[in-house]
């Protein structure tokens, strides 16, 4: 094996990224579950109003960002696009509510940016229900 050899296994992708995806995916439920939680228990919400409509719009919005796309994301199911909705979370987060911080307060949701662009870049892999949904249109078409 050469170190300097740029073709990928692809068995060894597929492991990869789902493993990434498992991470990715439960370290940003983390995130997003207190949040959850906040929205559920319906008191004063005290959140950034990013989208213009309320406080508890602009939750609602991160909470299925962070919590449902998560769960997406983890089963690989809609990964692009839920990929997509966690990238736009993420850039809110870096260069709006954070955007006047310094970097270690921006970090966290700049690495998570980069891991969600790499997976709408390069899919689930095949151990995902993406693939298995891909595979058995496959299979029904003539």
């Amino acid at each position: 094996m050469s170190y300097f050899n740029s073709k990928t296994n692809p068995v060894i992708f597929d492991i990869v990224i789902f493993i990434v995806r498992l991470l990715v995916g439960f370290a940003m439920i983390s995130h997003g579950f207190p949040k959850l939680q906040m929205l559920i228990d319906g008191g004063d919400i005290q959140f950034f109003d990013f989208v213009g409509l309320g406080p508890k719009i602009s939750l609602g919005l991160t909470v299925f960002a962070e919590f449902v796309c998560s769960i997406f994301i983890i089963l690989g199911l809609f990964t692009r696009v839920a990929a997509g909705f966690l990238v736009f979370t993420m850039m809110i987060a870096a260069f709006v509510v954070h955007g006047s911080d310094p970097f270690d307060k921006r970090e966290m949701s700049l690495l998570y940016l980069s891991i969600y662009l790499l997976i709408i870049s390069l899919g689930a892999g095949k151990i995902s229900v993406d693939h298995l949904i891909e595979k058995r249109k496959r299979n029904s078409e003539w």
